[in-house]
Formats: C-alpha cells, sequence, structure tokens
C-alpha cells in the first residue's frame, strides 16, 4: 500500500493547494477593489477624518490691546462636544430624531409589506398598479417636501378633508405628524419593493404544500413568507433606519428652521455651520456619524448577520 501511495507522488503534487487558490482569489479580488477603495477614500475618508479633527478645534475671539482689531484664537480641547451634550438644545434634536426613526421605519415597514404583497398576486393591470406604487418613491425629496407643505397649508388638502383649521407649520405634535406622514408616503414604496423582491424568490410549491395539509393563509404567511422574506427585509429596515437618523431636508423644507418640534441633530450642525461655527458644526456631525454607526452594528448583530464576512467554511 505504501509502494502504491509512493508511486503517485506526482498526483497530489499537480493539483494546487486550496489555500493557496483562495489567497490567489483575494489578492485578484483586492487588486480589482483598490480603485475603488482608493476612491471611497478620497471622498468619504478624508471628508470624515477632517471632520473630526475639526471637532476638536475651538475657536476663541478676543481684542488685541495693542492694535484694537479682533483676533481669532484656535486650540484642541473637548468644548464642542461639550457645547453638543449640554446645550440648552439638547434633548430636544436627539429625541426627535430618534422618535422620526422608530415611527417612520415601523409605519414604512407595515405599509411596504402590504404593498409587496399586492403587488405580488397576479391580476389585470398588476404592472400599472406597481408603476403607480413607486411612483412616490422616485420624486426628489425636496419636490415632496413642497408638495406637503402645500397640501399641510392652513387653506391646503389636509385640513378641508379634516373639517379644521390645524398648523401644521407651527410648534407642537402636529408637526411633527406631518413630517412622518411625508416621509412615509415617499419612503414605503421603498420597503416594498425590496420586500416584493424577497417575495419573489419564494417558491410557490411550499404554499400549494401548506394549503394541500389544511394550513389556513395566516399559517403561511406567518412561517412560511415572512421568514423567507427576512433577509430582504432588514435590508430595508436598515437602509431605512440610516437614512431617517441623519434626515434634514425633508422637515427643514416642510416645516421649516428653528423649529423645536421637527429640529434634527442634522440640521442643528448645518444652522452651526450657517452661522459660522464650524468646530461645534463638526462636533455634531461626528456625534450624529458614531449614533448612526452605533445603530447600524446593533441592528445588524440583533438579526444575526454576518458583519465581517466569515459565513461557514468549506470542509478542507
Amino acid at each position: 500500500m505504501s509502494l502504491l501511495t509512493r508511486a503517485r507522488p506526482g498526483h497530489t503534487a499537480s493539483r494546487p493547494p486550496r489555500a493557496s487558490r483562495r489567497a490567489g482569489t483575494g489578492r485578484l479580488a483586492g487588486v480589482l477593489l483598490s480603485p475603488t477603495l482608493i476612491v471611497l477614500g478620497l471622498v468619504v475618508g478624508y471628508p470624515v477624518l477632517a471632520a473630526f479633527r475639526l471637532s476638536f478645534i475651538v475657536s476663541s475671539e478676543s481684542i488685541d490691546p495693542q492694535t484694537g482689531f479682533k483676533v481669532t484664537a484656535t486650540s484642541y480641547g473637548l468644548d464642542n462636544f461639550e457645547a453638543v451634550f449640554t446645550g440648552d438644545r439638547f434633548l430636544r434634536p436627539w429625541w426627535n430624531t430618534t422618535s422620526f426613526a422608530l415611527a417612520s421605519v415601523a409605519i414604512e415597514v407595515l405599509i411596504g409589506v402590504a404593498m409587496a404583497l399586492v403587488m405580488h398576486q397576479a391580476f389585470r393591470g398588476r404592472a400599472l398598479v406597481r408603476a403607480a406604487i413607486l411612483v412616490p418613491w422616485a420624486i426628489p425629496t425636496a419636490i415632496s417636501g413642497l408638495l406637503w407643505k402645500w397640501i399641510f397649508n392652513s387653506q391646503g388638502v389636509a385640513n378641508e378633508l379634516l373639517g379644521a383649521n390645524v398648523l401644521w407649520s407651527s410648534e407642537g405634535f402636529q408637526a411633527w405628524l406631518s413630517v412622518v406622514i411625508a416621509d412615509t408616503w415617499k419612503t414605503a414604496p421603498f420597503v416594498g419593493l425590496l420586500v416584493l423582491a424577497g417575495l419573489q424568490l419564494i417558491p410557490g410549491e411550499l404554499y400549494e404544500a401548506a394549503k394541500v395539509d389544511g394550513a389556513p393563509p395566516w399559517y403561511g404567511f406567518w412561517h412560511i413568507t415572512l421568514p423567507l422574506v427576512r433577509p430582504a427585509l432588514v435590508v430595508a429596515v436598515l437602509f431605512r433606519l440610516l437614512d431617517v437618523l441623519r434626515m434634514f431636508d425633508l422637515p427643514y423644507l416642510l416645516v421649516g428652521p428653528r423649529k423645536h418640534s421637527v429640529e434634527t441633530l442634522s440640521m442643528i450642525a448645518f444652522e452651526e455651520m450657517s452661522n459660522l461655527r464650524f468646530g461645534t458644526a463638526a462636533a455634531y456631525a461626528t456625534v450624529l456619524f458614531l449614533y448612526i454607526a452605533v445603530v447600524a452594528f446593533s441592528f445588524v448583530k440583533l438579526f444575526g448577520a454576518d458583519l465581517i464576512g466569515r459565513g461557514t467554511r468549506s470542509p478542507q
């Protein structure tokens, strides 16, 4: 047996080891991805690092006793972050940003799943229904904000339908609610589109087998549809969370700036930058970036996704 094994040494030596093949594939992937990584480093990485550095720069103005001119001195410290966490507008922007994300995403998931189930059915005019449902998502956010501003005008369509005279653009819960309604109307089709893609991957034989076994319709939805559409739904919810947490344009156009009911962290960062307080604006942007990163990481880990691509290794 040992002679036969030694007689064919080249049979196994002619095949390259699997580890070396994987290493070669990894090097090729790195070479092909290097231009994209370089562009991302210049477009995304450098601005993030520059903003992080700027957030520690503290500017102070004083009058030069010799010349009488205003002098600006810069130093490094944590004063900008102290202003973020101890200012008079500390809790309100955090609450608005988080509440917008929770309320909008929850409603969008319910409506988006319902839209996907409708678009997935086979009926006459299905293509027209799909196109009509996706129209709000295709409208730019700025145009959508102006459209809903006209609807929520004091003499607009919303008050006509309600038979009331609600000041939607003033301070209060109605302003917060108007932003949630407008954001849900625009982005619920996005959730529906991703869920629809997941529904089309589910084999119809599973529903037929459940029907043959006498399972009710709700059983197929709860035990077949939701588990198999979960990957697409998780991606949709994650994308919407990241989008809503940095929301700026919709409340800014729909309700207006410096409204405490809808003021988000992005709006405060923009206001600080407009007032030439670049250090404080960078601190707000840095805190928001870290907040979004923590939320995204926690969400992905909560649903058991693989962040670093470990996966399952094939047997050697």
